[in-house]
Formats: structure tokens, sequence, C-alpha cells
């Protein structure tokens, strides 16, 4: 089954910074370009950081005001995220203000697999490496939802051709599908049970597909069988290792 890979809708053309890159360039190359985070990446194009404008304005937010009064300093002053904040706050270059470790998807991933890096990890952009793990693209939430603009009778198609008939070797007709706004019905009759379950679990990982709708039948629960099957199985070896 096809599935869009992310170097199908990265851009390739990345705004980027250098470890020694100065604050304020970082600031006019994020507003020029009118984005919201860039990579920094080392002499080998090696991606070790990422910067967004939430790392700039931190940087103003902690940097000490000569006309505000000082607070004495507590305990939370001692925590790792006080001092990371500390440290941004003095920093002048993009290597100091960077996160790291980066969080990056390869070229070669699933558009699927890199949303659930974003919603995991909570980030609106990655990083694209090739095998070398050079970067060569990055992609934002924009660019994975294109894949949900994807044509209902396309999805349709697929769904026929590479779950219905390439996997199943189900009969035509012997199992409908319609697709609207991204919306997979399945409607019809299968031999088995688990046929079913294969049906809607391949639908859901196509391309462009928002739910998938289950209304398909079946004339046999083989579930029931495996796990008799797994009974009898377990039977005979207990007899088998008294022997």
């Amino acid at each position: 089954m096809r599935h869009n890979k992310v170097g199908s809708v990265m851009t390739t053309d990345v705004v980027r910074a250098e470890y020694g890159t100065p604050f304020k360039e970082v600031a006019r190359l994020l507003a020029t370009h009118r984005i919201s985070g860039l990579p920094v990446v080392d002499e080998d194009d090696k991606v070790i950081g990422v910067l967004s404008e939430t790392d700039l304005v931190m940087h103003q937010a902690t940097t000490p005001d000569q006309y505000e009064p000082k607070h004495r300093t507590g305990l939370t002053a001692l925590t790792p995220g006080a001092r990371r904040q500390t440290a941004k706050g003095k920093a002048r270059t993009a290597g100091r203000l960077m996160t790291a470790p980066p969080v990056t998807v390869q070229a070669d991933d699933t558009i699927v697999q890199a949303a659930r890096t974003m919603a995991r990890r909570h980030v609106e952009r990655l990083p694209v490496l090739d095998e070398e793990d050079r970067l060569v693209g990055i992609v934002t939430r924009r660019d994975l939802l294109l894949v949900f603009l994807r044509p209902d009778p396309e999805i349709r198609d697929e769904v026929i051709k590479e779950v219905l008939l390439r996997t199943l070797w189900l009969p035509p007709r012997s199992v409908e599908v319609s697709v609207m706004e991204g919306v997979v019905t399945l409607t019809g009759q299968t031999e088995r049970k688990s046929d079913t379950e294969i049906a809607v679990s391949m639908t859901r990982q196509i391309d462009g597909v928002v739910d998938v709708v289950d209304e398909l039948t079946y004339r046999l629960d083989d579930a029931r069988l495996r796990r008799q099957e797994q009974a009898l199985h377990g039977v005979a070896d207990d007899w088998l290792r008294r022997l």
C-alpha cells in the first residue's frame, strides 16, 4: 500500500542558522522569511538544534532589567528549567539559544509517522534528514495537512485496489466503498470476521482518510475458532510434556 513520504511535501529551500549566527541575525531571518522557526546546523550540514520565536522571546523575557529591583535567589533558580532559561537570557548566538537535541524525521518516513512525531513531541516543524543525517528539507504542520486535500475518488480507488482486491482478494462488489470528505464507509459482507478487521485497519492507514465507518458483516467468526485452536494446542502440548 502506497504512503506519501515526507520528502514529497517538505520544503527543500531551508532557511537555517549556524552555531555562531548572532542573535539579531536569527531574528532578521525569521522576520524576513516570515517563519516561526529554523534549524541550526554544523559545518557538515547536520542538524544540532532548532530555534523558534519562543526561544527569542524567552531570551528577552529573561534578560535582566537594570531598573527592576533584584530579587533574592530562591531554590527555583537551581532547577534545570531555571538554569536553561537563565542561559538563554544571556545567549548571543544561535548555538547558545537553540533547543537541543533536535526532533527530526527522515525524508523516507511516511506523513503519518511525521504527524505522530509532531503530536508526541509537541513541535510545529521538523527538520528532514537524508540517509547520512544531513539536512535536506523542513516539514511543517501545514505541509502534513496537505495530504487531507486528496480527492475522495482517489481515496476510494486505493481502498478498492489495495485493500479489497490486492490484500483480501475479495470478490468484486462484495464490499461497497463510499467516501465523503475523507470519511470512508465500508458496507457489505465478508467470509470471515478477521477480513473485516483487516479491511478497516488498512483503510485507516491510507493517506487522506479522516475516519472509517465500519458497516461490514461476516459469515464466520474465526476469532472464536482461533481461540479454540489455541486451547487445543495448549492441551496437546501439556500432554506431550508428560510423555
